[in-house]
């Protein structure tokens, strides 16, 4: 059936073990409205944005690819940034994506999510999550993605994080001052804009996991969270340190049923597995 390919499929299994259930892509309650932003390349038009169209895309209020180059079909768009295109200088990059949505698109929606063109989401389960944070998003700043822990604390740019419309109409108050890093070249953008939404602005840091202590924000594949084991004693590894504050539950614990991201989905075919397995086949 449409679940073959490999016998040892990780993902599928992640996605029967915790399970990961998808709500239909056509919501039942259309609220929020949630505009979807990507960046990308040029060469990744007719790979990876070309899947995410076919698949999770349609499930957004609204999505914009933000690249290399503009390409009305998708609707990928280029807009200008200081410095060089390169993953070096990513923070620029993801700052003139929020001041054009914030220019354009602000009254539109009422949360805006961003994340890379290898990141596959569960919008309606993201809808539903962001539907359940207290207050209206025009009036409450939410700032919401995986929790991580380094020198400072930030949200996961590789698992995508969403911003309310009050949380975006408060840091275009301060995206031009160097207190934002506004002249910062850096590959580092979720640091850079957690350093100037929490520390700059205050607005909270929030638990984005459900109740039973399962995250919603996927920073690697599904099959990626189900095989993650820590370090032997003495050894280190990154996901450990960046989450040793509140924990990793592992095994299919790792993820809530209702997540809602995951990433370094990077091949086409893994993008459109996964999407199978979670809108096609039968549970």
């Amino acid at each position: 059936g449409f679940d073959g390919g490999r016998a040892d499929d990780p993902n599928g299994r992640l996605i029967k073990e915790a399970p990961i259930i998808a709500k239909p892509l056509v919501p039942e309650n259309p609220e929020p409205k949630i505009l979807c932003m990507i960046y990308t390349m040029e060469d990744a038009h007719a790979t990876r944005i070309r899947a995410i169209r076919e698949t999770w895309a349609g499930g957004c209020d609204g999505f914009l690819a933000f690249s290399t180059a503009s390409d009305p079909r998708i609707p990928a768009i280029s807009i200008p940034h200081a410095g060089k295109e390169e993953y070096n200088n990513m923070w620029q990059k993801i700052r003139s994506m929020w001041k054009f949505v914030a220019a354009h698109y602000l009254e539109d929606f009422d949360f805006f999510f961003i994340g890379g063109d290898d990141l596959y989401v569960l919008p309606q389960n993201l809808r539903h999550y962001l539907g359940s944070l207290e207050g209206s998003p025009e009036v409450t700043p939410h700032f919401v993605g995986r929790r991580f822990k380094s020198s400072s604390y930030f949200y996961s740019g590789g698992a995508g994080y969403a911003l309310s419309r009050a949380a975006l109409t408060k840091f275009m108050t301060v995206v031009e001052d160097d207190k934002c890093g506004a002249r910062v070249h850096t590959s580092m953008e979720d640091v850079m804009i957690a350093k100037c939404l929490l520390n700059v602005l205050g607005l909270k840091f929030q638990d984005t996991r459900d109740d039973q202590d399962r995250e919603r924000f996927h920073p690697f594949a599904p099959g990626g969270h189900l095989t993650w084991k820590p370090p032997k004693k003495g050894g280190y590894d990154w996901y450990e340190a960046y989450n040793k504050e509140w924990g990793v539950k592992l095994g299919s614990e790792c993820c809530a049923p209702d997540s809602v991201s995951f990433h370094y989905m990077k091949k086409q075919a893994m993008v459109r597995h996964v999407h199978a397995l979670l809108y096609n086949c039968p549970k």
